[in-house]
């Protein structure tokens, strides 16, 4: 049996592993320990299709295998941790459940990804990982001395923003580099020192910051390109 093939999908498995007991972990209240979970699977994310590559074992079955974990670990997880978010600030019955946008349009963006030829080399929509990023980091704000920077009016337009972003027709640079050149990488390069700027400054909460620069690189460079 050639073991090797079965080595990307594992990380893939260990993905969902991760989104499975993050889902545990927010259920019972426990958002910090949820995100953690997210972090871990985003690991495994890059792994398994790094390794994949790597060993040249790339499979059509690892693409959907991809994909499910996905929908658990940056759909659904995500899509919990809003609806406890918003829960802790509403003693309405029924809004915490818009939270559950988050998984829906996960979905539409993961399906839409798996039959979209254009996201080879960049994406179209704000990939799920990085707004499973952006969602989650939300509860280290809200146990921190900046919680009074969110309320439930801040909740909702996050969700429905966000939620909106995953299917957008908007094209999102890719964090691959292309070359050596750093003239094709050039906004991959900026994102890295903001990143590294923010999270010297900002340390864990500079993270929704990074992805809310990430978006705006993108469409800074959407519209050079098109001047250009």
């Amino acid at each position: 049996m050639n073991i090797k093939k079965h080595i990307p999908n594992t990380l893939t498995a260990s993905n969902l592993a991760c989104g499975c007991v993050g889902v545990t972990l927010a259920a019972n209240g426990e958002l910090i320990f949820a995100t953690y979970m997210i972090w871990a699977a985003l690991i495994f994310d890059f792994l398994d299709g790094f390794v994949a590559r790597l060993l040249k074992v790339s499979s059509p079955i690892g693409k959907e295998l991809d994909s499910l974990a996905d929908m658990v670990t940056f759909g659904v997880l995500p899509g919990l941790i809003m609806f406890e978010l918003l829960s802790a600030y509403t003693v309405h019955f029924i809004m915490p459940y818009v939270g559950f946008m988050i998984a829906v349009f996960s979905a539409l963006r993961l399906a839409k990804f798996n039959i979209d030829d254009r996201q080879q080399s960049v994406f179209i929509g704000l990939p799920t990982p990085a707004n499973a990023l952006f969602i989650s980091s939300i509860a280290f704000i809200t146990s921190s001395e900046y919680r009074d920077l969110i309320n439930f009016d801040i909740l909702i337009s996050i969700t429905v923003i966000f939620s909106l972003l995953l299917v957008a027709p908007v094209e999102l640079f890719s964090l691959k580099l292309k070359s050596m050149n750093w003239k094709e990488n050039i906004f991959q390069i900026l994102l890295l020192v903001i990143s590294v700027i923010l999270i010297l400054v900002f340390k864990i909460f500079a993270i929704p910051i990074i992805i809310v620069a990430y978006i705006a690189l993108s469409l800074i460079k959407n519209v050079t390109k098109t001047i250009l």
